[in-house]
């Protein structure tokens, strides 16, 4: 038996010694990596021959200077997840990371598995794939639905002029508003208002033609945005500062969301979470009244770094995962937040999660959540945005026309 012992751990000690051993970076959130490092650990009794070590992406200012400081010093990862598009161009753009096309029909076989021919083709960076998309949180507006029944309303607003007219019943200068229009000042926030109320209100077009790299988003659309943006502000249906959880102090009857909200609001609010309704972003008034309304997906990714070694054992494990449905309900189970795949609403294996109402909302929501342009200059652009679109309508500095033809002059000579 002693023998049979020590036999066990040499063939334990020559495996290991010559395993394929991979590093592997996951966003700095709880529920991710105890995701990730479950399924590894899953991994490992499949295939014993390939070591995987999960590491949260190093503390920085952002993930981005984590990873841009650890390829310059010869230390990144064989592959990392909690990577959005802007940052993929950015490192695609410099050879940072490899193309999935590489791997041929095995990459679209787990395309078709996962069951996100349409999604995939949100993420093409220069005529390739660089990113394998693993989730897509679309961005809602919740409404306190026990205050609008009060105003006499039976359903969320859909339309501007709608939200203009709970508004006007609704807000008492400096103590209540009708809504949080504006996300905040900095550059990502933009996601989560105009670039947002853009995709609505333009089904799903691109505020960046990245063709021509030029912003367009000085259209009817972007108008009628900057418009819906500078009304609100002009009326005092909304505020610079709404104070801290507004929403749920019953200072503002909406604002847009995300699903990682969910756990958190159910657990702090949950009176408050009984009322409240869920919709699409809001959409200029003469939008087609049955058609589906597109928003921003807040979605991120997984990709491949050039300089790995094992870029193919990578490719396993990645198509190990995600082509198992089982992966994707055990994402949910974890994390709340909807994987990248269009059949959550009619997969059977999801049906299960559908009886949660604020799941389902946004589940539902994924096949018309659009990720931000695919350009390397993200940052800048939608810093600029803030400083010559948002700020100069936010504190009606400027007028609608005039604050989009700046913007876009200066958002162009970034692209250019």
């Amino acid at each position: 038996m002693r023998k049979l012992f020590v036999y066990i751990i040499l063939i334990s000690t020559v495996l290991s010694a010559f395993a394929t051993k991979l590093l592997f970076w996951v966003a700095p959130n709880a529920l991710q990596e105890a995701f990730w490092k479950s399924i590894v650990a899953e991994y490992k009794n499949v295939r014993p021959d390939v070591e995987i070590a999960v590491e949260v992406i190093p503390a920085a200012a952002s993930s981005e200077e984590a990873i841009l400081t650890a390829l310059a010093a010869g230390r990144a990862p064989d592959f990392s997840e909690n990577i959005f598009i802007g940052f993929a161009a950015q490192l695609a753009d410099i050879g940072a990371i490899s193309s999935f096309d590489e791997f041929g029909q095995d990459f679209w076989k787990l395309i078709e598995a996962r069951n996100m021919k349409r999604i995939i083709e949100s993420w093409k960076i220069n005529g390739k794939y660089y990113v394998f998309p693993i989730y897509s949180n679309p961005m809602l507006f919740w409404w306190r639905g026990d205050l609008l029944k009060e105003l006499g309303y039976d359903r969320p607003p859909r339309t501007y002029s709608e939200i203009y007219g709970i508004s006007k019943k609704f807000t008492i200068p400096n103590e209540r508003y009708g809504a949080q229009i504006i996300a905040g000042r900095n550059w990502w926030d933009r996601w989560f208002d105009f670039i947002m109320y853009y995709y609505a209100s333009s089904n799903g077009k691109q505020y960046i033609d990245t063709a021509r790299r030029r912003a367009v988003y000085n259209d009817d659309h972007g108008v009628k945005v900057a418009t819906f943006i500078y009304e609100m502000f002009k009326n005092n249906y909304t505020a610079v500062d709404l104070g801290s959880n507004p929403f749920y102090m019953g200072k503002i009857l909406g604002k847009v969301t995300g699903p990682w909200e969910i756990n958190w609001a159910l657990e702090t609010f949950p009176k408050v979470m009984e009322h409240v309704w869920v919709s699409p972003p809001p959409v200029p008034d003469d939008f087609p009244k049955d058609a589906p309304i597109y928003t921003f997906a807040d979605t991120k990714g997984l990709v491949i770094y050039s300089h790995s070694k094992n870029k193919k054992a990578v490719f396993e494990f990645i198509s190990w995962v995600f082509s198992r449905v089982e992966s994707d309900k055990k994402w949910i189970e974890i994390t709340r937040m909807p994987p990248a795949r269009e059949d959550l609403g009619t997969n059977p294996a999801f049906e299960e999660y559908m009886k949660d109402k604020f799941f389902k909302a946004y589940a539902q929501a994924v096949g018309y959540a659009v990720p931000p342009a695919p350009i390397d200059k993200t940052i800048d652009v939608q810093m600029t945005m803030t400083n010559h679109l948002i700020e100069p309508l936010m504190y009606l500095k400027s007028d609608v026309k005039s604050a989009i033809d700046k913007s876009i002059r200066e958002v162009n000579k970034i692209l250019f």
